[in-house]
């Protein structure tokens, strides 16, 4: 060991600070198993394309149904509406149904966004 007086630990030994090297292990070929990190990097990875692939889903899901629903029947004749008369009619108005219908639009946009800017 060479001798230096700048260096804090001249007197210490490798082995004496923990700075040893693993034993010797067997290096055949399909011995050794991969790494705890590297599994879990690739359950980290397919977590976020499964949710990628649930947003993209879900945006797509409640864009369609915010499209269409609000020009059917069951937008203003329903139960929970009913008993609200003033409610029900601001409901059906053109203007509110339209906004439904944009927002769900927006909603199909942002879930083909995600989609298509998706990377890894």
């Amino acid at each position: 060991m060479i001798s230096d007086s700048k260096t804090p630990l001249k007197d210490s030994h490798p082995k004496a600070i923990g700075l040893a090297s693993p034993p010797a292990a067997d290096t055949a070929l399909g011995d050794n198993p991969p790494p705890a990190s590297h599994l879990h990097g690739g359950l980290r990875l397919w977590g976020y394309r499964l949710g990628a692939l649930l947003f993209v889903f879900l945006c797509a899901t409640v864009g369609v149904f915010l499209v269409i629903l609000p020009w059917h029947a069951e937008w203003t004749d329903n139960r929970f509406l009913l008993a609200h008369p003033d409610l029900r009619s601001f409901v059906a108005h053109g203007f509110v149904r339209g906004a439904c219908s944009g927002l769900g639009l927006l909603d199909i946009w942002i879930g083909f966004w995600e989609a298509i800017h998706y990377h890894e």
